[in-house]
């Protein structure tokens, strides 16, 4: 299964061009999931959710959700990996409310961070063996056969990045695997061409066989792209041979050509 969502949901340009105009925004996550069937969470990055907002959230979606969290840039970048452990339990301790419901959570490290994969070593062991965790890493040091071998050891996903001027070695670390899609160069910007979708779907089957879960989202927010994207890319997966997890038709999103 290839889960295929969005890098949040809460997107005020959304209104109209996916969210019905008079859809009140606390029933958006609602509206979402009956559309998507994964999204990943951002606001985590920025502050740690209360264990009532994950209960809320897993109790607003169907059976069949999944949510990606991103880790607290207290760990990634005020911490910068130095004596994790506490801080990671913590975050896991408050996302397990999510229950079943809880995906991978994403460590995504900032640009000025270069290698230390003794530090690395110490996140990921900090994380209880049964939640995945995947690594986006931002400075060109890190793409190294030692980096590779802590993620492999760790059973990490390397997190696949596409984004203009940022190249991540294509690095299968897992039988699973994770992909954002930051900026694409279509017309309007930030969305994404089609023949791209195609050739990042063909990628995705050639590294992980058809029973593999890989969890893939667009973050290209601006103008709706985002939710076009990931509805034009899981038809672009199925074409490439793989399944697709629930994405409305394209055609339900409104692209505003004129948003800056």
């Amino acid at each position: 299964m290839v889960y295929i969502g969005t890098s949040g949901w809460q997107y005020t340009s959304w209104r109209s061009a996916f969210y019905p105009s008079p859809l009140p925004q606390r029933d958006w996550l609602g509206h979402y999931a009956a559309h998507f069937r994964t999204v990943e969470l951002n606001s985590s990055f920025y502050h740690l959710p209360t264990a009532a907002s994950f209960e809320r959230w897993r109790d607003q979606t169907p059976p069949d959700f999944v949510m990606a969290v991103k880790m607290s840039r207290f760990v990634t970048h005020v911490l910068r990996l130095r004596e994790p452990t506490e801080a990671i339990q913590r975050f896991v301790e408050r996302a397990r409310h999510l229950g079943t419901k809880l995906g991978p959570v994403l460590l995504q490290l900032p640009p000025s961070l270069s290698a230390d994969c003794a530090r690395l070593t110490k996140a990921l062991g900090s994380f209880p063996p049964e939640v995945r965790v995947a690594v986006e890493f931002r400075e060109e040091s890190w793409f190294s056969d030692q980096t590779r071998a802590v993620l492999e050891r760790h059973g990490a996903a390397l997190c696949l990045a596409d984004a203009p001027g940022r190249v991540t070695p294509i690095w299968q670390t897992t039988d699973w695997g994770f992909v954002r899609f930051h900026w694409g160069l279509g017309d309007p910007e930030p969305c994404y061409e089609e023949g791209v979708l195609s050739t990042w779907a063909e990628r995705i089957a050639s590294l992980w066989s058809a029973t593999a879960e890989v969890y893939c989202y667009f973050n290209n927010d601006p103008r709706g792209c985002a939710v076009r994207d990931a509805a034009r890319f899981a038809r672009a997966i199925q074409d490439a041979g793989l399944e697709p997890s629930r994405t409305p038709p394209p055609e339900i999103v409104t692209i505003a050509r004129d948003e800056r």
